[in-house]
């Protein structure tokens, strides 16, 4: 069974920087798609970035310029740098992976989602 486990996080002043990193533990069979969403109190979780299996990268409008993704799918691994974080960034933080999650999956060429527990990212002004 695939599991994610996501690191960094905590509690940072406005203007500051913080890492996020995220690790998937088990076989997967295929990885389209790797990412981050986040969920604020009250509100609906929304995607933040995201890097399918070709290099493409998309990114939330208001995370552009500031947020940076990045993968390493030979080690499973996804990152997420946050530059110039702003109060309205706080949030939990989630890392997502889409793919041939089992061997399952792969031989009936059906893609599914796994999440990470989150982490909390709170930024202070």
């Amino acid at each position: 069974q695939v599991q994610l486990v996501e690191s960094g996080g905590g509690l940072v002043q406005a203007g500051g920087s913080q890492r996020l990193s995220c690790a998937a533990s088990g076989i997967i069979f295929g990885i389209n798609t790797m990412g981050w969403y986040r969920q604020a109190p009250g509100k609906q979780r929304e995607l933040v970035a995201s890097e399918t299996s070709d290099g493409t990268t998309n990114y939330a409008d208001s995370v552009k310029g500031r947020f940076t993704i990045s993968r390493d799918t030979a080690k499973k691994t996804v990152s997420l740098q946050m530059n110039s974080l702003k109060p309205e960034d706080t949030a939990i933080y989630y890392c997502h992976v889409n793919g041939y999650l089992t061997y399952s999956d792969y031989t009936r060429r059906t893609k599914n989602d796994v999440w990470g527990q989150g982490t909390q990212v709170t930024v202070s002004s």
